[in-house]
């Protein structure tokens, strides 16, 4: 029964326990929706999951799919985080799994998540390059190409602009320009392939709009893209003769086709460079010379005569291009050729007729003159010439009237001018005769003998007796008054028949009283005005003057010129008075006659005046009749709208002009004095007044009244003040002149002292303003009285002030709070100091300045700099100016405090470093390290990160030939406390086969931006100067003595240490001792890189050498050998030949070591009898050369010190086999040396034959036996052994 009873029990209590779990209600999630940033890092909370439960369970939250690996939630408050990077571009929106539970029950739903966009693409070009060819002729604006970037975000971030950042050359940098929106690229100046570059290189950069969601920063992005534009020439040149100037000799009569000369030219579009066709464009003389069109000879085309050419020919030889240029036509250029010809004789003497002594004509006629009865010489324009450059020419008269004549020269061997010379001048008789003939004739004495003849006409002319004569007795001329000096007034002239005279008569003007106004000009008659001014007809309107002619014997004649001068309008209008001074009252009218004259024609335009008012302050108060001159005022005058200063005067400017064209005009100022009236009443220049005075000063003072009387004049202005109601005798006023007006002070009476503790504290007074004619005004005036201030006044606590660096607002940054405990204070602020703290010290500063108000201001003439001080403390006293009793400044001093924020405004600084960077093939995979740059930025906090980029790659070849190439290398970022290390790895596997330098640009940037840049020089050096190191040591000592073996290498080599690799020697014997090889380059800072030879050379030097042997060093080897390629075919003869001997080889060796073997027995045997003793005394000591077992002595040995006969050949005689020195080498290797061949020669030993020299000192038999294996016969070397640490005979 009571199992039954527990059982119902148990049954009762699961019942139970169903029901509270029924009536416990799920948790409600509220929110489903939910926006996140696709850059929010990981860890970073984004939004909280928002439930609620009825019953106020604590809830607990849990993600599940989809979607669960990218966020993480805090279970028990429902935060969520990313867990995972987000990438809006792939999915704009999420949907996450959710469960909320409230431990006895639980709810699922779907979150959705709309990823926000943030600027995380770069634009990315649709092609890596834009390379194109143009012509340099292509117009300037043309659209060269359009480079492409497409963004695959969205808003701001995914529009994308662009630029071009450089041009390469520089020069070339106005020459492109580029659509920021659109990519396309233009051409923006001029092109030339011969005097500009022929290729540029264009970087172009696509930037995007830039966007933020998760950080408050905008992050911009951008891709650069590169575009080589080759320039191709075009014809736009003409071709250019080499070679000038040409000069070229040929005899006259030489043969036809002889070449004279050759002329070249080439065409200056070099990369056209078209054939060039020669012709002759011009010649002094045609047709004597051809030029051949494809060489540009110069030859003889027909008969040469140097006296009909003369001795020099000019040609114009013009080279044409074959093909027509950019216009459409065929270029040429033109040179000239000078052709000597030289003279053969051939030409009499002949008669010339010459025009200025040069042009000259063959003549056989001439004419001269002749007054009749001359005595002298007659011209003739005659010369004689004789074409041949030696002449020998005699000159003879024939004619009837030979006998009155001679010739000059009688005879000549040159040109020369012929004359006649007159004999008998009495036969040269005009009325007689007129004319004579003669002949003239020259006869060349040369062989055979030349002869000519000229015939000469001599005139003879009449002598003067004439006068001239004028065709009018009187010429009537007029001419305006002020003409210009030159006018004409007319051209008069003479006639005169002397044959002489004509032409040739001079004129002048009578008498000289006329000449001042009027001359002529003595050749042609032309009467013209000499003085302008002079010419004034309202001076003078008629002139009368004699105007003469004189022929060539001053024969005169004469007519009269009557002249009426002309009026223009050149007198301005005169006003009879300077100046019009006219008085009128207030509320007056004006009026007044202004009157002028013109002195101009009375029936012309020139005098009608028209009347007038310049515009001024006060003209549009006043009108002026045009006609008569009549000047009235338009309104009403008052005197107190007039500028006091002006004390009542108006100034005016009439202006009287005439009609005439030009106008001219007068003006004349004219002054109107309004006279004052009394029309003003005294005004107060305030409603009322209030003052304060303390308490117990007798005729102390109160305060000022002022009024003002508008009236202008003193006896209608003058004020006088009385206090007229509520003084109680206590207060007196006093009146005073003011600036303006008049101003009434208020004394307490000398004889009454105020009481504060009385009942009356305030007082209104009824003050009166009154003029000399009784107009009056009243104002009220409240007296407050003062208690004394004898309260000292204190400062209030001043905060911190934050001020951020190289900020320059005008306004206060802070200030300083005093109070005072009196109610009437005055407190002004005074500096004490400034300091400011710089680097942890306090020093005295001025970055601020302390306004009297106690508000701090920025020091306009510093700059706050957080980098050189962060903090400034200011001190500052209080001081009440109101202050009557004991002292008015404050207790102690004020003090604020000004932080200094530090902004981002220094850029990152490189860090000079003179190590040297070298890539060898070790270092030229993928993402190793080959360099390091440091940087730090002046700033603080955030603002000196910095962020290491490279920008461009360049490298430059031993030829020092530079190339571009694509970005071999990143930069990874580190931080070193303060410095920041960029280490350079590279991004791709290096071209090991270069040589020369990269050219690494690095961009240091920090997060506002600012950047600078520096270039690396990165060493290629290949692997043919790689340096391996044996070290006794094992590797982790060796790791831990690397910087002591880098730096003695160093002092050894003055070299930059590269180490490529550490690694333990894999030899079996190695690994017993530990060795380990050092793999490592040494290179120069100017990337010259050490030999194994040169290395091993300098570190066997004492002391480094000893240096490096107490670090482990044993051994250098030599750096691998590259193989020269080999000819197939070849190789694989030589391969055939190999094999063959070496079979022939195998079996030898097989018959020999059957034989070899036994004898090795017999010596072995033997070797326990005969060992000798080493002794001390054929030892020889020297240095050792490190990781050698070579001694600098010649014969030492590194192991045993022994004496070594270096004249045997490597420790073997004659009966010696090739199997025994292999045996006995491999004995010798000490497992540490790298180069086989070098260890095989570096631990031969020589052994002496065998012989019984005492008891042996060796321990076991194969070491006796070896040691006199090879002894020679009669030989008086001591015994010589071996001894190899690495193998035992327990080995062998």
């Amino acid at each position: 029964m009571s199992a039954d009873m527990e059982g119902i029990k148990v049954l009762l209590l699961v019942l139970c326990l169903i029901g509270l779990s029924e009536a416990n209600t799920s948790p409600t999630i509220n929110g489903v929706v939910f926006n996140v940033c696709e850059d929010a890092p990981k860890d970073a909370y984004v939004f909280t999951i928002k439930a609620t439960d009825d019953e106020g369970d604590p809830l607990t939250y849990s993600l599940t799919q989809p979607n669960d690996q990218y966020f993480s939630v805090e279970s028990n408050t429902g935060r969520v985080s990313v867990l995972m990077t987000l990438d809006r571009e792939a999915s704009n929106v999420m949907e996450l799994g959710v469960i909320v539970s409230d431990i006895v029950n639980e709810s699922r739903g779907t979150l959705t998540i709309i990823l926000s966009e943030a600027n995380d693409n770069r634009p990315i070009f649709q092609s890596s390059t834009y390379d194109i060819q143009i012509a340099e002729n292509t117009p300037v604006g043309t659209t060269l190409f359009r480079a492409s970037a497409t963004d695959a975000d969205t808003s701001t971030g995914g529009v994308v602009k662009y630029s071009i950042d450089e041009v390469t050359p520089n020069a070339g940098s106005s020459l492109f320009s580029i659509l920021p929106t659109t990519g396309e690229v233009t051409l923006t100046g001029p092109l030339n392939y011969t005097s500009l570059s022929t290729f540029y290189r264009l970087k172009i950069n696509a930037t995007d709009g830039g966007g933020k969601c998760f950080y408050d920063t905008i992050n911009y992005l951008s891709s650069i893209a590169f575009s080589f534009i080759t320039i191709q020439d075009v014809p736009d040149l003409d071709p250019r003769f080499i070679g000038i100037p040409y000069v070229g000799t040929v005899k006259e009569n030489s043969p036809l086709n002889t070449a004279v000369l050759k002329v070249t030219a080439l065409d200056q579009d070099t990369g056209v460079n078209d054939a060039i066709i020669y012709s002759i464009e011009e010649s002094t003389a045609e047709g004597l010379f051809t030029i051949s069109g494809k060489d540009g000879t110069i030859s003889v085309l027909s008969y040469i005569d140097r006296e009909a050419i003369g001795d020099t020919v000019t040609l114009t030889v013009k080279a044409t291009e074959s093909n027509a240029n950019i216009h459409e036509v065929q270029a040429t250029a033109t040179a000239k050729v000078l052709i000597n010809i030289e003279d053969v004789n051939d030409s009499g003497p002949k008669f010339y007729k010459c025009v200025d002594g040069r042009n000259c004509v063959e003549e056989s006629h001439f004419t001269g003159e002749v007054d009749e009865h001359w005595l002298g010489s007659i011209s003739i324009n005659m010369t004689v010439r004789d074409l041949d450059k030696i002449a020998d020419t005699i000159l003879t008269l024939e004619g009837k009237d030979k006998a009155v004549f001679s010739v000059q020269p009688s005879s000549t061997t040159s040109d020369s001018v012929v004359q006649l010379q007159v004999k008998e001048p009495q036969n040269l008789d005009f009325e007689e005769k007129q004319q004579m003939v003669l002949q003239i004739i020259a006869t060349d004495r040369g062989n055979p003998t030349f002869q000519s003849t000229a015939t000469v006409t001599i005139n003879i002319k009449d002598t003067n007796d004439n006068s001239p004569k004028f065709p009018q007795e009187l010429y009537k001329l007029n001419i305006a008054e002020n003409s210009a000096v030159g006018t004409e007034l007319d051209t008069i002239t003479a006639d005169d028949p002397d044959t002489m005279d004509q032409g040739n008569l001079t004129y002048r003007l009578l008498p000289d009283s006329i000449l001042p106004y009027f001359d002529v000009q003595p050749r042609t008659g032309k009467v013209y005005v000499k003085n302008s001014t002079l010419l004034d007809r309202e001076v003078r309107t008629l002139f009368s003057a004699t105007l003469q002619a004189s022929d060539t014997d001053d024969k005169p004649g004469s007519t009269v010129l009557e002249i009426t001068v002309t009026d223009i309008n050149d007198n301005a209008p005169i006003i009879n008075r300077d100046n019009y001074r006219e008085f009128v009252k207030e509320d007056q009218n004006l009026e007044l006659k202004i009157e002028a004259t013109d002195a101009d024609d009375s029936e012309t335009e020139n005098s009608q005046i028209v009347y007038s008012i310049e515009p001024s302050k006060y003209s549009n108060n006043f009108t002026i009749d045009p006609e008569t001159g009549l000047l009235r005022n338009t309104g009403k005058l008052d005197r107190e709208a007039l500028d006091p200063k002006l004390n009542g005067m108006i100034e005016l400017n009439v202006t009287a002009s005439d009609k005439g064209v030009p106008s001219l005009s007068t003006t004349v100022p004219v002054f109107i004095i309004v006279e004052d009236i009394n029309d003003n009443t005294p005004q107060f220049k305030a409603p009322s007044y209030k003052f304060s005075v303390k308490e117990g000063e007798k005729g102390a003072f109160v305060g000022s009244v002022q009024a003002e009387d508008l009236d202008q004049t003193a006896e209608f202005n003058r004020i006088s003040f009385s206090i007229i109601e509520g003084s109680f005798g206590s207060f007196i006023i006093r009146t005073f002149a003011d600036q303006r007006g008049y101003r009434g002070n208020i004394t307490v009476d000398p004889d009454i002292e105020l009481d504060y503790e009385s009942a009356r504290k305030q007082f209104q007074l009824q003050v009166e303003a009154m003029d000399l004619e009784q107009k009056k005004a009243t104002v009220m005036v409240t007296v407050d009285v003062l208690d004394v201030n004898d309260e000292r006044p204190e400062f209030k606590p001043t905060p911190p002030v934050a001020v951020k660096e190289n900020f320059t607002i005008s306004e206060s940054v802070g200030s300083f709070t005093g109070q005072d405990k009196d109610g009437n204070h005055s407190l002004v602020y005074e500096l004490e100091s400034i300091k400011c703290r710089c680097n942890g010290a306090v020093e005295p500063c001025s970055w601020f300045i302390l306004d009297s108000t106690g508000e701090v201001r920025l020091n306009p003439e510093d700059t706050v700099d957080y980098e050189e001080c962060d903090q400034v403390v200011i001190d500052a006293q209080v001081v009440d100016e109101y202050t009557e009793k004991g002292e008015n400044n404050s207790v102690t001093t004020g003090q604020m405090v000004i932080n200094i924020e530090d902004i981002n405004d220094n850029a990152p600084e490189f860090i000079f470093s003179d190590s040297v960077f070298v890539v060898v093939s070790e270092s030229a995979s993928k993402g190793t390290s080959v360099a390091a740059v440091t940087a730090t930025d002046r700033d603080s906090g955030i603002n000196r990160q910095i962020d290491f980029k490279v920008t461009e790659v360049q490298f430059r070849n031993d030829n020092n030939q530079t190339s571009t190439m694509r970005i071999l290398f990143d930069a990874v970022t580190t931080q070193q406390k303060d410095v920041y290390v960029g280490i350079i790895q590279t991004s791709e596997k290096l071209d090991t086969s270069l040589k020369g330098k990269y050219l690494v640009k690095v961009s240091a940037t920090d997060t506002g931006d600012l950047s600078t840049s520096t270039i690396l020089e990165i060493f290629a050096v290949d692997e043919s100067f790689r340096v391996e190191l044996a070290f006794t040591k094992s590797q982790s000592v060796v790791e831990a003595n690397l910087n002591d073996i880098t730096r003695s290498l160093t002092a050894a080599t003055k070299a930059s240490v590269e180490i490529a690799s550490i690694r333990t020697d894999t030899t079996e014997a190695s690994r017993v001792s530990g060795n380990t090889i050092i793999v490592a380059y040494f290179v120069y800072a100017n990337g010259t890189a050490l030999s194994f030879n040169e290395v091993e050379k300098m570190i066997s030097e004492p002391p480094h050498s000893l240096a490096l042997i107490e670090l482990g060093l044993a051994d250098i080897g030599k750096a691998p050998v590259i193989e020269p390629v080999t000819d197939p075919v070849r190789y694989i003869l030589l391969g055939m030949l190999a094999g063959l001997i070496v079979v022939l080889a195998v079996l030898t060796t097989s018959l020999m070591c059957t034989r070899r073997n036994y004898k090795r027995k017999l010596k072995a045997a033997k070797a326990m009898n005969s060992a000798a003793i080493v002794t001390s005394d054929n030892q020889k000591s020297g240095p050792v050369v490190p990781g050698t077992n070579k001694y600098t002595m010649e014969g030492a040995n590194p192991v045993l010190n022994l004496n070594i006969n270096a004249a045997m050949i490597l420790d073997m005689d004659e009966d010696s086999s090739d199997v025994d020195k292999v045996s006995l080498n491999s004995l010798d290797s000490s497992g540490y040396m790298t180069n086989p061949d070098k260890d095989k020669l570096m631990n031969i030993i020589q052994e002496e034959e065998e012989g019984d020299r005492g008891p042996s000192e060796y321990i076991e038999p194969l070491g006796a036996a070896l040691a006199h294996r090879g002894q020679k016969k009669g030989s008086d070397n001591h015994d010589i052994g071996f001894s190899n640490p690495i193998f035992s005979t327990t080995d062998l």
